[in-house]
């Protein structure tokens, strides 16, 4: 069992940055691979990027590709979303989730555990 949660979101202005954490419980967090998804009000939730285990291959949408970069730390089993160059459209509640088996990253279907998310809100 994981429990994940998010924080760091805020409201900051277009072109700024805002790091996010998702912090996990349990001994097994290195076994997880983790993503990080987004859903705006009226949208559907929307995949952002995720990291493997050990942290050495990393995905990203090409919508955030270039600005944001996910790293982790799993001595403190925390992993974490820098977020640069922000966006008005990038507003939305992120999710960070995790998977131990090897499905689909971008598929939300695949991960076994979500946070309750945090709010990240860029004003323009």
């Amino acid at each position: 069992q994981v429990q994940l949660v998010e924080s760091g979101g805020g409201l900051v202005q277009a072109g700024g940055s805002l790091r996010l954490s998702c912090a996990a419980s349990g001994r097994t967090f290195s076994s997880y691979a983790v993503g990080w998804f987004r859903q705006a009000p009226g949208k559907e939730r929307e995949f952002v990027t995720a990291i493997s285990t050990n942290g050495g291959r990393t995905t990203y949408a090409d919508s955030v590709k270039g600005r944001f970069t996910i790293s982790r730390d799993n001595a403190k089993n925390t992993v974490f979303l820098q977020m640069n160059s922000l966006k008005p459209e990038d507003t939305a509640v992120y999710h960070c989730a995790a998977q131990q088996s090897s499905s689909t990253w971008f598929l939300p279907m695949s991960y076994d555990y979500w946070g309750q998310g945090t709010q990240v809100t860029v004003s323009s």
